[in-house]
């Protein structure tokens, strides 16, 4: 099968450190192309992505995030240099509205972020000739009759990410510096179980600098260590090292690329209860799911003397980028013979 993949243009594939969307196009790409199928990734010129990429893009560029004119300039690019693929899977907001895809060629979209009332507006639109994949069911909960095509949780890479002992006697919270993440929250819960902290998190934005400068830095103390921003085996060696992901999200969060990432280096996962956190934390066995900050202090403790041996099982059996491939695979099979089918 020939696939075209088209990702916004402001980041390369895969992500030199934080990065979501990044990392998932990157392991779908390489899957599909390890599958025996041939993939053509649109995407920044300056992406590493060991296969076919389309020619005649631009460098990614961060400062042009969001810009609507960044990623429809990208878009046209992209579906002008892919209309001979068989199924042409596009992971930008744009696209799946752009009016001149190539007729004959079946596109699927992904939502990857939360369904506000505004976003669910665009994919019931998108819904009428694309077929729509959500990454979890909590994510598609809230909007009933939106026309989904199948729900994929995410995978990673398994091959890449090294199992590691929980031996660094220490929680980690990773992800962006902002209020939703849980960071604040995650200080008072390691405190109170008695666990030193080590914090890696994103803080490129202006709100995410003021929010570490006005909240997070002040409240810092002798058991919490700031990493920065980390990537790659950097963040792998932290993951595997700690005796817990502590993930306290403050809302919804769709999947939550974090939590299948620790189960991955055999860390347990303790989160609060929302968003997608139920469909990845199987309570006992790869992690504990907690509302209140005590709660989540009392069992983070527990959670060291979790098999890793069973958390990186699970991982295997739920979220590799291998059963990510086979899920894409059976959506595009039936789109490609009959594109006219695009809800599950």
């Amino acid at each position: 099968m020939h696939i075209g993949l088209i990702v916004a243009p402001w980041f390369p594939i895969p992500p030199v450190a934080y990065g979501g969307i990044e990392l998932v196009v990157d392991a779908l790409a390489r899957g599909l192309t390890a599958a025996g199928h041939e993939v053509v990734l649109a995407a920044a010129a300056d992406s590493t992505c060991p296969v076919a990429r389309l020619p005649g893009t631009d460098p990614s560029d961060p400062v042009a995030l969001g810009a609507s004119w960044s990623e429809l300039s990208h878009v046209a690019r992209a579906y002008a240099g892919l209309a001979g693929m068989d199924v042409i899977h596009d992971h930008t907001l744009a696209g799946p509205l752009y009016r001149h895809r190539p007729p004959a060629v079946p596109v699927v979209t992904t939502i990857h972020g939360p369904l506000t009332s505004h976003l669910e507006e665009i994919y019931r639109a998108a819904g009428r000739d694309t077929a729509v994949v959500a990454i979890s069911h909590d994510q598609i909960s809230r909007s009933p009759g939106l026309p989904v095509a199948a729900v994929i949780p995410h995978g990673v890479d398994l091959s890449a990410v090294p199992v590691g002992r929980g031996r660094g006697g220490y929680a980690l919270f990773l992800g962006r510096m902002t209020p939703d993440k849980g960071i604040a929250e995650a200080i008072v819960i390691a405190r109170a179980a008695g666990v030193p902290l080590r914090i890696a998190a994103k803080m490129r934005e202006p709100a995410e600098l003021r929010y570490f400068h006005d909240v997070i830095e002040p409240i810092l103390g002798p058991d919490e260590e700031f990493l920065g921003e980390v990537g790659g085996r950097q963040k792998y060696e932290l993951l595997g090292n700690a005796v817990a992901l502590l993930n306290p999200i403050q809302w919804p969060e769709p999947f939550g690329l974090v939590m299948i990432e620790a189960l991955a280096t055999g860390t347990p996962v303790v989160a609060t209860p929302l968003g997608a956190a139920p469909e990845i934390v199987e309570p006992g066995v790869t992690g504990y799911l907690a509302e209140t900050p005590a709660q989540l202090a009392a069992v983070l403790g527990r959670a060291a003397a979790l098999d890793r041996r069973a958390v990186r099982a699970s991982a295997e059996r739920r979220f590799s980028a291998e059963r990510m491939v086979e899920d894409h695979l059976a959506l595009y099979t039936k789109l490609v013979a009959d594109p006219a089918v695009r809800v599950a």
